[in-house]
């Protein structure tokens, strides 16, 4: 799975937003500020999170950008996907949709499984959990594995 800078900037700012006081707006500049997020491109992610119920915006001189609801009920799965769309994806349709003959016939069920598997982190993991620096046992038996921070 590639993470696009969207993706990641997006999840970054969550988190900020997070770990702020929930009454009070943060302003675009200090979340990009705080993440080295370029001011323009974070603008736009927000204002996606924004159309998605995530973050509201409040206008004025007191005003910036706060989480539309409890960070323990967002999961970056939700800022995944109203950032990009669906977690997994072949070739534009949801792996249910994907067709394949012959030797490669079972190839949509490894692409359900793929999406099952993103699903099981990205849906536990909540911007509390970032921004508290509480990841919850799945990501943490999955981090214990051995080998899983060699690269592949």
């Amino acid at each position: 799975m590639r993470i696009t800078a969207k993706v990641d900037y997006a999840i970054r700012a969550g988190a900020e937003l997070a770990a702020a006081p929930r009454e009070t707006p943060v302003k675009g500049e200090d979340l990009a500020r705080a993440q080295q997020i370029p001011l323009r491109f974070l603008e736009n992610i927000l204002r996606e999170l924004r159309h998605a119920g995530i973050v509201r915006a409040q206008r004025g001189a007191d005003g910036g950008y706060q989480l539309a609801r409890a960070a323990k009920e967002i999961s970056l799965a939700d800022i995944i996907r109203a950032v990009e769309g669906p977690l997994a994806a072949v070739q534009g349709v949801r792996p249910e949709a994907v067709r394949a003959d012959g030797a490669a016939q079972d190839l949509p069920e490894v692409w359900i499984a793929l999406r099952a598997s993103l699903r099981a982190v990205l849906e536990a993991v909540t911007l509390a959990d970032l921004a508290g620096g509480r990841l919850p046992p799945v990501v943490r038996r999955l981090l214990a594995t051995p080998g899983v921070r060699e690269p592949h």
